[in-house]
């Protein structure tokens, strides 16, 4: 068969955890182009690829006017996830470009990795691990996550999962949300509050908000301080929420107790990023979408959605 269209994969690990959706796309007439690199790509690496490519399956790489004007037979962006804060939507419209997403698609993921890492923070289970692997018997005493307060920033699908997985661990649940679902929150007994309330009560603050103007360092030094000086946080949405600096006086200062973070102002992360200087965080690379289950479910709608646009139909999830 003929090639037919040309397809750009910024996401990692397509053909290991993907080859159903590739399939799909090759059966179907597509070149497929992989990421090498096994990271987002930057810009000087994007511009050589896109000349002639038709659609993209897109990772977390930025894609705006600078990129859509190297690429002008691009007809369609399929984000791999849910958060388009990487895309231009404004820009990619007025380039004839349609963007899809899967929203949900990665929200157990996400919820589960938010889970693991709020239990890390509380058993030191990192500090533990790297303990035992020395030889050494440091058993650090840690807390357990029965009777406190656990607040969502943000009271979306990823958050409403949190919550229900949440359940069975005996703890109080306080929610704030712009647009909150009242019906949800009263389903998995979550406490809908403002967000000083979520800062000022909870015991661990997880952050689910979407990455927007108006939520940009939504968390800096002002927020940090309203927290208590026992409390944690977590962020497992997007870096852009969090002024770093903030959150690294935060920790050195002891005005919060720890944190997790597996996302960064900017991706990748440096190595010599001051956040990893210090003892009381966690980071993990942006891998809370990261599973095999994630990859399967996105990869195959990721790929009808560029077969319904090259057919000349909107995907589902067409952004507008």
């Amino acid at each position: 068969m003929s090639t037919k269209h040309k397809v750009l994969v910024t996401a990692t690990n397509y053909s290991l955890l993907c080859a159903d959706a590739k399939r799909m796309l090759e059966e179907a007439g597509c070149e497929i182009i992989e990421n090498q690199l096994g990271r987002p790509h930057t810009f000087e690496e994007l511009a050589p690829l896109v000349a002639d490519i038709d659609g993209v399956v897109a990772g977390v790489d930025t894609w705006d006017e600078a990129i859509f004007k190297l690429a002008p037979k691009l007809k369609g962006i399929a984000r791999f996830g849910v958060g388009v804060d990487n895309i231009d939507l404004a820009k990619a419209q007025e380039y004839g470009i349609k963007v899809a997403n899967v929203p949900g698609g990665n929200a157990n993921a996400v919820a589960e990795l938010t889970i693991g890492l709020i239990l890390s923070m509380l058993r030191n289970i990192p500090t533990l691990e790297r303990s035992a692997r020395r030889g050494y018997w440091d058993r650090t005493v840690g807390m357990e996550l029965a009777d406190r307060t656990i607040g969502l920033l943000g009271f979306g699908n990823i958050a409403q999962m949190v919550a229900k997985k949440l359940q069975g661990f005996d703890v109080q649940i306080i929610a704030y949300d712009k647009y909150p679902n009242e019906e949800k929150a009263k389903a998995l007994g979550v406490k809908l509050v403002s967000s000083d309330e979520v800062l000022a009560q909870s015991d661990v603050v997880s952050m689910h908000l979407p990455s927007l103007k108006e939520t940009h360092h939504m968390m800096s030094d002002e927020q940090f301080n309203r927290m208590k000086q026992a409390a944690y946080f977590v962020n497992t949405a997007r870096g852009a929420l969090v002024d770093e600096r903030a959150l690294y006086k935060a920790l050195k200062q002891g005005r919060i107790a720890g944190a997790a973070i597996d996302v960064y102002e900017q991706e990748p992360v440096a190595a010599d990023n001051k956040l990893f200087e210090l003892e009381k965080l966690i980071a993990t690379p942006h891998t809370a979408a990261e599973t095999t289950e994630t990859y399967y479910r996105v990869g195959l709608d990721t790929a009808q959605a560029l077969l319904d646009i090259f057919a000349g139909k909107d995907p589902i999830h067409l952004l507008r």
